[in-house]
């Protein structure tokens, strides 16, 4: 994902990433307050070896244009 060109406002050249509980009390607050998405939420799995791996996951972008990803652990994928 390009999360843009490197020009003001700064910050866009660079990813945060926060883990949370869940994401969904999140995405309720940035609807409520009318704040856009980067990237909408989405549920990624990753193989692990024996067992997999997964995220709930969405981005948002502050106001000086840093993306912060914030994602929540999910139970394993049986």
């Amino acid at each position: 994902m390009d999360p843009g060109e490197l020009e003001r406002p700064l910050g866009r050249g660079i990813n945060f990433q926060i883990m949370v509980p869940a994401i969904s009390v999140l995405v309720d607050s940035l609807a409520a307050a009318d704040w856009p998405l980067f990237m909408a939420p989405e549920t990624k799995w990753y193989d692990t070896g024996q067992t997999r791996a997964g995220v709930a996951q969405f981005l948002v972008q502050d106001p000086d244009g840093y993306l912060v990803r914030f994602s929540s652990r999910l139970s394993p994928a049986s």
